[in-house]
């Protein structure tokens, strides 16, 4: 085994946001490499994830997840090679996912960890398509929202790592239409001639709910909604009676620092008898292998296709997450630490 570093790079949360994070939040600081403890992997982090829930872990409130600490290392999802073990059942080499994310190398809880391969999908591919973002899409469609063959979709946020694969699994799976929002007019052609959508549209070049109505003049069953405020005033407004609504994201008011106006609409939701669910991905583990037969199968096919926005280096950790709330990316986006 080659000799460890004497240290390692990590970002910690060194100031509390107020609105938008600013770089002088975060500062990548060195810790100690150690050996790893009983029933432990050392893995030296290849790529690491930055996603939007991380902004609500960076408010100190009580939530579904603790906040960070200030002044100490950020997790979330990363995929490393191991490099030291004492834990039956991994070895130097392997490949694994786990969720101490943030930092060139971690010491990972044996039980907290799980083994990838590699020739199966790229390494990245388990922190987007084939990992958490894809298991969302996956249980927020298919079990939340209770879609069925013929339903009309809407997706908002179509073009992130969550988005792009629900308008694609809607299609696969038999949606009368499909239809997306995004940010950019080149992210809304790429919706329509990589992804398959039917209709998108740019939600900064007009009213969504003019918008939505265009794309979906005979309404919609089934709204996947990742931005919350407009965006779900939108769908509400368009959805059939009986529709289902998957809350997943509320990004349009992440970093406000004021109250946001519900939907002005919500009565509709009475008249029409709409359903509307909030979703985290954890109360959706036992889909996994269900999620793992049919995504892979749809990968190796050439079904389902998927994108990458990779930032190099782990100084730019901060600023690719940065980006990332600032609509930067196309798809997952990731830290990628090879060199």
């Amino acid at each position: 085994m080659p000799a460890l570093p004497a240290t390692s790079r990590e970002w910690h949360l060194v100031s509390r946001p107020h609105g938008w994070p600013e770089s002088k939040d975060f500062a990548l600081r060195e810790a100690p490499v150690a050996e790893p403890g009983e029933g432990r992997i050392l893995v030296r982090n290849l790529h690491f994830s930055v996603d939007p829930y991380m902004r609500g872990r960076m408010n100190d409130v009580k939530s579904y997840v603790p906040p960070f600490q200030l002044d100490q290392p950020m997790e979330g999802g990363a995929v490393g090679e191991v490099v030291a073990s004492r834990a039956e059942g991994f070895a130097p080499g392997d490949h694994v996912l786990h969720f101490l994310g943030w930092r060139e190398y971690a010491e990972v809880d044996a039980r907290q960890a799980t083994r990838v391969d590699g020739s199966a999908a790229p390494l990245s591919a388990y922190l987007g398509v084939l990992g958490m973002p894809g298991l969302t899409a996956y249980a927020g469609l298919f079990d939340v929202a209770s879609f069925k063959e013929g339903d009309a979709v809407f997706v908002s946020g179509a073009a992130g790592a969550v988005g792009n694969q629900v308008g694609q699994m809607a299609k696969l799976r038999g949606a009368s239409r499909v239809i997306g929002s995004a940010g950019s007019d080149e992210k809304v052609r790429l919706l329509v001639e990589e992804y398959g959508f039917d209709a998108a549209f740019n939600y900064k070049n007009g009213p969504v709910a003019e918008q939505l109505q265009a794309a979906a003049p005979d309404g919609i069953d089934v709204y996947f909604d990742n931005v919350g405020g407009e965006h779900l005033e939108a769908a509400i407004s368009s959805l059939h009676p009986h529709g289902r609504v998957t809350l997943c994201g509320m990004i349009a008011q992440y970093n406000a620092t004021e109250p946001t106006p519900a939907p002005r609409n919500l009565a509709m939701v009475i008249g029409k008898r709409l359903r509307l669910q909030g979703m985290l991905v954890r109360d959706h583990e036992a889909l996994q292998p269900e999620f793992v037969r049919d995504v892979g199968g749809w990968l190796r096919s050439g079904e389902l296709k998927y994108q990458e926005t990779v930032v190099q280096g782990i100084e730019n950790g901060a600023e690719a997450f940065l980006g990332l709330m600032r609509g930067e990316n196309t798809g997952k986006m990731v830290v990628s630490l090879t060199r």
